[in-house]
């Protein structure tokens, strides 16, 4: 008999609010402790010899997920300047190579042809960075900032070699001067970039929660010790980030909490000037901003939620942003405004309705917008005849293209892209994501259902399968997904992965519960704070709905969750246990309440506007321990066998969500009689392994162990 390894208690004490509580585990996040390192070696043995009987399974998803995809191939070249910029992938590498060829002239917006067998060099091809030598020596590596200066000649690039989302920055001549660069600037965040002079370098830093709170800049060619402190952000609940407006009128500074924004706009031909603020920050309002040229003037796109929960659009003068402003798509309760991209010729505007993004095209006039006109007069939506579909505006970095590259997927329509041209709306097929074999997307179904909730709200459910494999009214094996938080929405969209799951006659399902922004502000406000237990319990409804409409049965569901959609899934391992067959927990937040009570802690602060602050408030302090996956394990009548099997998935090196959290939660879990697993990924981060290959093979092991709980059938087809 295996038995998990032995989890000492240490009792630590906190009290808040009167509330003291004893923590047996809180020892287990000294991270830097040899017994807790041991501790979690040990827990990756038990796991593994645990799960040794899906070893053969888990390489046979593996190989059907390596067979299905094509190795060698290249992404369509995006024109950027006087270039065009792919990545191309080979057979047997794990990362991206990162090219370009010159473009033809300045009428030239045709992508070169993609070779059939991905291999061939294009002509003119230049090898700009090979993430696979940089990644030598290194168990991890994920590429951050990549960036080419306006002329061509410099490249930034930015590495983590830890998985801690901290990144090195290097620069390199590509203009085949043979000019060297000795500028190493560590520990900064994603997003670097150059100024259109390509003299500067614009990058944040963080502070000692790991929060970027610190705009510099960088002369090229000196050293780091000589950069000049642009912008600071005092208030722990910001985030800072830097970029330019697509048409480099504009160097943008962006600070954001969960609920409120503030940008601050540069004449990018003055980057040694002072930002200035575009609208201050006013608690609960959120904007976005983006430069337009119209009859001649500087104009200001501004999407914002003052007064309007779902978003609307105004414009304003770039001269004067706090003057009069000219409405130009009202709020609408039925849709979620979530974006706009100006170009130009044209404006792009991204928005969500009936539970599905959707991309709208609206030409510029010559001289301008009229007086009283708004972007409906000219806004035209992209159609398309799936019933389920996810599209968004993708790689458009010029500002003078006359079409607009987007992204096309369905559950059962692989990645597509397409380039809209703006002045026919002709529509122009670049490339649908090759899968090899015998893939037929007609074999598949995906349709949409409802549960109703607790509280006699509707919960939308995407279901995806294959129709000769599964028949409505008999209970088949089925993994249903969930996140329900920040707003963010899982929209439908291809796995090859998942085909492994379809071809063994599963279904794959995803509960769009509230938290999420599936259905606008409104779902996503509906399920944060002191409504946060709506999306649990939304959860749970669709699971029940599932089982009780034949769908499915308790014996075959399993339950998927990662980060906050970990979260949902330890609360709902204790709220309705017997719905599930299995639960995978993937980096999962099951401890929140000593995370947001700590205020040194990573995000701790930021996350108060979506949690509420347990610190300072006694209500949602007892609001967050009535559900705290963490503090709410408990002895069933049966002891903890009322738990189903559960495999949590964390990272050592997560900065999101510290591997404390799962790895206090299965100890706990064991107190309670459950059998949980925990397995960890010593050389990784929130997103898990780097690397292609290590990842499909992570996600094969997750879909093994599936299958398994599932009762589906081990061989496929």
């Amino acid at each position: 008999m295996l038995t998990p390894p032995v989890t000492p208690k240490r009792p630590t004490q906190r009290e808040h609010h009167g509330d003291v509580v004893v923590d047996d585990y809180e020892w287990l996040r000294e991270k830097d402790d040899p017994e807790v390192l041991a501790h979690l070696h040990a827990e990756n043995a038990y796991t593994k010899a645990k799960t040794d009987h899906l070893s053969l399974l888990t390489e046979q998803v593996f190989e059907e997920i390596r067979a299905r995809t094509k190795e060698t191939d290249l992404s369509v070249p995006t024109r950027e300047g006087e270039w065009w910029y792919f990545t191309r992938t080979r057979e047997g590498a794990e990362y991206g190579i990162h090219c370009r060829v010159p473009a033809a002239g300045p009428d030239d917006w045709e992508p070169p042809v993609l070779p059939e067998s991905g291999g061939e060099a294009l002509p003119g091809e230049q090898l700009l960075f090979d993430e696979n030598a940089e990644a030598e020596g290194h168990e991890f590596f994920a590429l951050g900032s990549f960036d080419v200066s306006a002329d061509g000649a410099l490249l930034l690039t930015g590495v983590d070699v830890e998985g801690d989302e901290r990144y090195e920055l290097r620069i390199r001549a590509i203009d085949g001067s043979g000019r060297t660069f000795d500028d190493v600037i560590p520990g900064t965040s994603g997003g670097a970039l150059f100024d259109p002079s390509g003299r500067f370098v614009f990058y944040a830093t963080v502070d000692e929660s790991w929060r970027p709170d610190t705009i510099w800049r960088h002369e090229v060619g000196t050293e780091a010790s000589a950069d000049v402190q642009v912008f600071t952000e005092p208030d722990e609940r910001y985030w800072l980030g830097v970029g330019m407006t697509r048409s480099r009128r504009f160097l943008v500074i962006e600070a954001g909490s969960n609920i409120t924004s503030e940008t601050r706009l540069l004449d990018a031909d003055d980057p040694t000037g002072e930002f200035r603020v575009v609208w201050p920050r006013r608690e609960g309002v959120e904007y976005d901003v983006e430069h337009l040229v119209a009859g001649g003037r500087d104009r200001l796109l501004i999407t914002h939620n003052d007064g309007a929960p779902n978003f609307e659009l105004v414009s304003v003068a770039a001269d004067d942003p706090e003057g009069p402003r000219r409405m130009l798509l009202p709020h609408d309760p039925a849709v979620r405004l979530e974006g706009v991209d100006a170009f130009r010729d044209f404006v792009a505007v991204e928005y969500r309705r009936g539970g599905l993004p959707r991309v709208a095209i609206a030409k510029v006039p010559a001289a301008g917008i009229p007086e009283g006109a708004t972007a409906d007069d000219t806004l035209h939506e992209l159609a398309f005849d799936e019933e389920l579909f996810a599209v968004g505006v993708r790689g458009n970095p010029d500002w003078a293209q006359p079409q607009l590259r987007i992204g096309y997927t369905s559950f059962v329509t692989p990645s597509t892209v397409f380039d809209v041209v703006v002045a026919t709306g002709e529509r122009r097929l670049r490339k649908r994501q090759p899968v090899l074999g015998d893939y037929d997307p007609t074999r598949y179904v995906q349709r949409r259902e409802w549960a109703t909730a607790e509280d006699g709200t509707r919960v939308p459910i995407s279901l995806v399968y294959r129709h000769d494999l599964v028949t409505p009214g008999t209970p088949a094996p089925t993994l249903l997904y969930g996140y329900g938080s920040y707003e963010h929405s899982i929209d439908p969209g291809f796995g090859i992965a998942r085909l492994s799951l379809l071809d063994r006659g599963m279904i794959f399902a995803v509960a769009h519960v509230r938290g999420g922004g599936e259905l606008g502000r409104h779902w996503y406000e509906d399920g944060k704070k002191l409504r946060k237990k709506h999306t649990f319990s939304d959860f749970v409804a669709v699971a029940e709905y599932l089982s009780d409409e034949g769908w499915t049965a308790p014996d075959r569901l399993v339950a998927q969750g990662g980060s906050a959609g970990g979260l949902l899934m330890g609360a709902v391992a204790n709220l309705a246990p017997g719905a599930f067959s299995g639960i995978l927990a993937e980096v999962p937040f099951v401890d929140p309440l000593t995370s947001i009570l700590d205020p040194s802690l990573p995000l701790t602060v930021i996350e108060w506007d979506e949690w509420g602050d347990p610190l300072h408030d006694p209500e949602v302090y007892a609001y967050m321990k009535s559900y705290a996956p963490y503090e709410n394990v408990r002895d069933g009548e049966h002891g903890g066998r009322h738990y189903p099997p559960i495999l949590a998935v964390t990272s050592l090196n997560d900065t999101r969500v510290l591997y404390v959290e799962p790895a206090k939660w299965v100890a706990r879990l064991r107190d309670a009689g459950a059998e949980p697993l925990l397995r960890i990924e010593m050389a990784a981060g929130h997103g898990g392994v780097s690397g292609r290959y290590a990842s499909w093979r992570e996600r094969a092991f997750a879909y093994a162990w599936v299958i398994d709980r599932a009762k589906a059938h081990p061989s496929g087809e």
